[in-house]
């Protein structure tokens, strides 16, 4: 995997605040930001803080990100977008009291899978996101631990796609998550 510079991508919403800390990137989300479509809660949001590059298919994007936030909702991954009814965001999500390791994928409407991962509290995470000629694979771990399997999702590869590191604060002020790093490189090859 190749390192992506934090200058390379463009915002799919600007964040509150962006900076450098050394190598890592400090993002401030926006308060009441999020990425979702209708299912279950009726809403639409569209603002989450993508920082995003061509992602085509055979490539896959992956970030490292320190999960260090705890209030509800709080969140930080990968976004793969291609736009605003076709995405997939994959991460670590706070959700009644505890990290939870899961995704969302969407084609119109939005669905949400997730697994607690209490562990994960504190140390850096790899989310990594491969793209396929239909269909995405999403894995984690956590400071190089083995890789987990979090999901395999249809996902047009007939069609432009952008991809790179996410974060949305949807019920606070105040979320700031520090990015150490951004790579791409060639999709995994296998699946297990």
């Amino acid at each position: 995997m190749d390192t992506v510079a934090w200058t390379s991508g463009s915002w799919t919403t600007p964040p509150q605040d962006v900076r450098t800390d050394g190598g890592d990137l400090l993002v401030t989300a926006v308060e009441g930001s999020d990425a979702w479509r209708h299912t279950s809660y009726g809403f639409v949001h569209d603002d989450a803080h993508g920082l995003l590059t061509p992602l085509p298919v055979g490539s896959a994007t992956e970030v490292d990100v320190v999960v260090d936030y705890a209030e509800q909702f709080d969140q930080a991954g990968v976004l793969l977008r291609v736009d605003p009814q076709t995405w997939v965001k994959a991460g670590v999500e706070v959700s009644d009291g505890a990290p939870q390791l899961g995704a969302v994928v969407t084609h119109g409407r939005s669905d949400w899978s997730v697994a607690p991962v209490p562990e994960w509290t504190g140390r850096v995470v790899t989310i990594r996101v491969s793209r396929a000629a239909d269909a995405v694979t999403v894995r984690a771990r956590a400071s190089g631990a083995p890789w987990r399997l979090v999901r395999v999702a249809p996902f047009p590869g007939d069609v432009s796609a952008s991809g790179g590191p996410y974060c949305c604060a949807p019920t606070r002020a105040g979320l700031t998550v520090r990015f150490r790093a951004w790579r791409i490189g060639p999709a995994d090859s296998a699946l297990h």
